[in-house]
């Protein structure tokens, strides 16, 4: 077995005696210089296939603790959940988890859908949700609202390997989905004046968020609540942000008929918000 590139400390990519690239999870499997071979495969306590070359940057970014946090909690999913998982779980979970920590950290709280709604139609998923939120404030001695619990939740829900489609979006936001994305993004390249890669982890995150924006849109299930004062007071501090949220607005009105409450706008001014981030042009959460 051999490593071909580090990671980080724990984490590098490897290849078996098959050919079969994978990331491997050990303690300090990253340290030796790499290329090398590794004669105890005891060293490697995880394994991950089928990883998306776009997520790998994300092993730089996230702190190694929520790392090893989120291994071992989708190691727990997979036992407690009949159905096999995406091979990225890992990643865009802790990706989640460490944007929650974060926000908790500035005292900036969003509205979550109420995890005992998200129970009563995924009741292995809840509990895994709650499980997760008590061993995070645990953990990471934070306080978190209990409704966070419902997101973790959803995350597993959407993590469906073998799903029919990708969220369970209805057949016609399916249908335009591709548009809606490709139009959205164009309205930031145009506002903001840069070139999103489309290949990036970035990129995804913000697509996986649009997905999820138009399965509510689909089931006529909106996010709303008094977020007004918080969202007023981000927008004043970024307004280039919030003039390509306020577009993206109009687009939904305009050419869907569709009106975007106030949070599902903070949603989006988020996502855009790190995705301008990453080109060195905002602040981030």
């Amino acid at each position: 077995m051999r490593v071909t590139k580090k990671l980080n400390n724990n984490f590098a990519i490897c290849v078996d005696k098959e050919g079969q690239e994978f990331i491997a999870y050990g303690k300090g499997i990253g340290f030796p210089k790499t290329p090398y071979e590794i004669t105890d495969p005891t060293v490697i306590d995880r394994r991950f296939y089928d990883v998306d070359q776009k997520y790998l940057a994300l092993f730089n970014e996230l702190p190694e603790k929520v790392l090893h946090f989120t291994v071992k909690l989708v190691d727990i999913a997979k036992n407690e959940l009949d159905y096999e998982l995406n091979p990225n779980i890992v990643l865009t979970l802790a990706d989640h988890i460490n944007f929650c920590i974060q926000r908790a950290k500035s005292h900036i709280y969003v509205q979550m859908p109420l995890i005992y709604e998200v129970e009563q139609q995924y009741p292995r998923e809840g509990k895994l949700g709650r499980y997760a939120l008590k061993q995070i404030e645990r953990r990471f001695a934070i306080q978190l609202d209990q409704n966070e619990a419902s997101g973790i939740a959803m995350h597993f829900v959407n993590a469906r390997f073998n799903a029919k489609t990708k969220m369970d979006v209805s057949m016609l936001w399916q249908t335009r989905y591709d548009d809606v994305l490709e139009d959205t993004v164009s309205i930031v390249e145009d506002e903001i004046g840069i070139v999103i890669n489309r290949s990036s982890f970035n990129f995804a995150r913000y697509s996986s968020h649009l997905m999820y924006l138009l399965q509510r849109l689909g089931s006529g299930s909106i996010l709303d609540s008094n977020m007004s004062d918080m969202y007023s007071a981000l927008k004043a501090d970024r307004p280039a942000i919030a003039r390509c949220v306020d577009l993206i607005r109009q687009y939904f009105q305009d050419k869907w008929n569709l009106p975007l409450s106030e949070e599902e706008q903070l949603y989006l001014f988020m996502h855009i918000n790190r995705i301008c981030t990453r080109e060195g042009l905002s602040s981030s959460f």
